[in-house]
């Protein structure tokens, strides 16, 4: 097929409702122009972000092709997530190598498609193309209420740390995508297919809960350090944190892709055990010091969570 076949055979696919815009606002124009046209509803901010995938860098070629483009929708929902926003629409643009078949392109959509429904979000365009290796890139736009997104850098000291769900499981089901126990295989569905958590980055906004939030992809401890260094705090880290079952506690630290989140809230703040369907587990506090530093249990502690231009 060529491109025009294939834009014809996504259009599609997808449903009545991500073509039409509402009086509070939406998506007006989508698939089949030369740009989309979204309209914002009135004392609306828009959110925006973009994640890209490579081949061998972030996923192989074995992978099963709907979980690649689930969680090439996921990486950046969960950055919508963690700003408190609704999910709107979004912007996909696939280069494929020449390994890649119609069937594994069908197949890639079935993935992005079924996460896109699960949270309403438009697949508004984007591009369709064939490269050396294949590498995808997708932009969310979401909203919130003008003035309320959660932020990384409004945190204070004294601000107590928690974090959603357990940690570590993604980077377990990545080394281990040989074993069939059913604590890997566990693992193993957090890695290929993970779940962004935006309930409860909407339930913290409308709650007033957190003072400053972020979601956990590159591993706690690098983002922990991001976070505190945007606020212009220390951190420090105590145990026992919430370790995916058969993970270490490097790999809670360390191990990234878990797309879980990191929040901040003040001391007198009443936290659930549990938000929008998500364990909450306290795993520190925020503090005057060199902004950015980490320790756990008085300890100083190494960001070491995934870095592309590192490993």
């Amino acid at each position: 097929m060529n491109e025009d076949a294939w834009i014809r055979r996504i259009e599609a696919r997808l449903p009545v409702y991500r073509r039409s815009a509402s009086r509070k606002g939406g998506l007006v124009l989508g698939i089949g122009d030369d740009a989309a046209i979204y309209r914002p509803a009135p004392g609306e901010d828009l959110i925006f972000t973009t994640d890209m995938m490579h081949e061998e860098r972030h996923f192989r070629r074995g992978y099963p092709p709907d979980a690649v483009g689930w969680k090439a929708l996921c990486r950046s929902l969960s950055d919508i997530a963690a700003m408190g926003a609704q999910p709107r629409f979004a912007l996909l643009s696939l280069a494929v190598a020449p390994w890649v078949k119609p069937a594994w392109i069908d197949g890639f959509y079935d993935g992005f498609l079924a996460l896109a429904t699960r949270y309403k979000v438009a697949l508004a365009g984007g591009d369709l193309s064939r490269a050396a290796h294949t590498s995808i890139d997708v932009m969310v736009c979401g909203s919130v209420p003008a003035g309320t997104a959660l932020r990384r850098g409004t945190a204070y000291a004294g601000d107590l740390l928690y974090v959603s769900g357990e940690l570590g499981g993604a980077v377990l089901g990545l080394r281990s995508e040989r074993s069939r126990s059913p604590k890997t295989l566990a693992a193993r569905e957090r890695h290929l297919r993970p779940v962004p958590r935006v309930a409860l980055g909407m339930a913290l906004r409308r709650r007033g809960i957190a003072s400053a939030a972020m979601d956990l992809s590159d591993g706690l401890s690098s983002d922990l350090a991001r976070l505190a260094r945007a606020s212009g705090l220390a951190a420090k880290l105590c145990r026992p944190l919430p370790v995916f079952p058969g993970a270490s506690e490097a790999d809670a630290l360390h191990g990234g892709d878990d797309y879980e989140l990191l929040f901040a809230a003040p001391a007198s703040a009443r936290i659930p055990a549990r938000l929008a369907g998500q364990r909450l587990t306290r795993v520190g506090e925020l503090i005057d010091g060199e902004p950015g530093h980490l320790s756990l249990e008085g300890e100083t502690l190494v960001p070491a969570g995934w870095d592309p231009f590192v490993r």
